[in-house]
């Protein structure tokens, strides 16, 4: 009778373990750091966003004969539903973030990342869908202040409220490229997924 010659780690079963371990790693850190990338980008969006507000003085004419009253008008975040839904999502977005970086950390340390992978992929899918529907929102309302809409004869309001707009421009370029890092985390787990499986 023949012994085998096959030497341990190289029988085709711990050997890929340890090659998919190995391909692994460089992907669970990329991941992890992107992942904190993501929760400063939104945290910010949300911070930036939540503190939007200008208030500016506007001319008021009430009679065509008399001199327009000078009235203090105030642009706010929490005067868009838009700008309300940018917020919420963001710091929605921020915390699950925190909890599947924290989740990750903790899968990783124990070396039992295939049992968190499939729902925190699934997670990430479904954040980059939340960020990009309300970037398009925030979108839509600020291209609305920036030209406003002469069909409905609705003025522009971002020449009055200049650093409101700017603002609120700068948040949603953050959390677009936090919407971008979330895809990249999709695209990442989808790669890793694959590679467990041959």
């Amino acid at each position: 009778m023949e012994t085998s010659r096959v030497k341990p780690g190289l029988n085709g079963v711990e050997g890929q373990k340890e090659a998919t371990q190995a391909a692994g790693k460089p992907l669970g850190l990329v991941g992890e750091a992107l992942r904190a990338f993501a929760l400063a980008l939104t945290l910010v969006a949300a911070v930036v966003m939540g503190l939007d507000k200008q208030t500016t003085t506007v001319p008021f004419q009430v009679v065509p004969t008399l001199p327009p009253l000078q009235v203090a008008v105030t642009a706010k975040w929490s005067h868009s539903s838009a700008f309300k839904y940018f917020v919420v999502a963001n710091a929605l977005v921020c915390i699950y973030s925190a909890l599947s970086l924290l989740a990750s950390l903790l899968t990783s340390a124990r070396k039992k990342n295939l049992s968190l992978a499939v729902p925190i992929a699934i997670g990430d899918l479904i954040m980059v869908a939340v960020l990009f529907s309300t970037i398009g929102a925030s979108m839509d309302f600020g291209l609305l202040g920036m030209h406003g809409n002469s069909h409905l004869r609705w003025n522009k309001v971002c020449n009055v409220y200049g650093k409101f707009c700017e603002k609120a421009m700068v948040a949603v370029a953050l959390s677009s490229i936090g919407a971008l890092v979330f895809f990249g985390l999709v695209v990442l787990a989808i790669i890793s997924l694959h590679k467990r499986s041959k």
